[in-house]
């Protein structure tokens, strides 16, 4: 990520209260272009809230975020997907009884503003768009497989392809490796980092995994009880006698094995 590279979103005093209780508190960070950011904490510390409040689904309390200059604060979520943002869910969302290539259509189809027309015409559209995507992700020789079938870790790259098809500049990755075994957490890792890269993609993600985030992080933030405690390189974070103290040692030791996609 070069020095120069444009901010893409830029949060200020993002705070967030249910029944009197601040979920997210003055929560305020900046992500560049090809950047990936890491936002940890322990259950409970606010980064779902945090997250859905970039993604229009949650209104914030106070505060602003700017996607590309563009105050998107309280805007719809089909408004800033719009504008450039994609993600993923912890829970992968797809058609299981359509083929991959169709699921990724039908996101194309939808970028493309057709979706009133999807279902007759989405076996036509956007296919010779679909199998770049699917490309990328390593999923081609899947293309005419129903979703069912297949293993969730190609599930898991199924919906970054589908994240892909709406050209993000943005990409808002919510606990992306929940329920993978560990070669293949760092498989879609590095695969996600390295489209990221080429792409200039700025990611966002919200990780449990200490060793996903410490290998692949560029900067970490780290929230508990809705406020940020700390923010920086994951040698600095490692290092915070804060978030050492919220996490007690756990998952903070990074397993230096899965830098090399070793099995657990």
């Amino acid at each position: 990520m070069s020095a120069a590279a444009p901010v893409l979103l830029a949060v200020e005093g993002l705070t967030k209260s249910y029944g009197g209780v601040h979920a997210v508190r003055d929560v305020s960070f900046s992500l560049k272009a090809g950047e990936i950011l890491a936002l940890i904490g322990p259950n409970g510390a606010g980064k779902s809230t945090c997250f859905n409040m970039l993604n229009g689904q949650v209104t914030p309390g106070s505060g602003r975020v700017r996607l590309l200059g563009r105050d998107t604060t309280g805007e719809k979520p089909r408004e800033i997907w719009r504008l450039g943002v994609g993600r993923t869910f912890q829970i992968t969302a797809t058609f299981p009884t359509m083929t991959v290539r169709e699921n990724v259509q039908v996101a194309l189809v939808s970028h493309h503003s057709q979706l009133f027309n999807m279902w007759s015409s989405a076996p036509k559209l956007a296919r010779d768009e679909a199998e770049p995507l699917l490309d990328l992700v390593g999923m081609n020789g899947y293309a005419d497989r129903p979703c069912g079938e297949l293993a969730y870790g190609d599930l898991k790259r199924l919906e970054l392809a589908i994240a892909l098809a709406n050209q993000p500049k943005l990409l808002l990755m919510d606990e992306p490796t929940a329920g993978m075994a560990p070669r293949e957490r760092v498989e879609l890792m590095r695969l996600t980092a390295r489209i990221a890269r080429e792409q200039s993609i700025g990611v966002l993600f919200t990780e449990h995994d200490m060793d996903v985030v410490f290998e692949h992080a560029d900067r970490i933030l780290v929230l508990n009880r809705g406020s940020l405690i700390a923010e920086g390189v994951p040698e600095q974070v490692r290092r915070d006698p804060q978030v050492r103290a919220i996490y007690l040692g756990e998952g903070l030791v990074y397993d230096a094995r899965h830098r090399d996609g070793a099995p657990a």
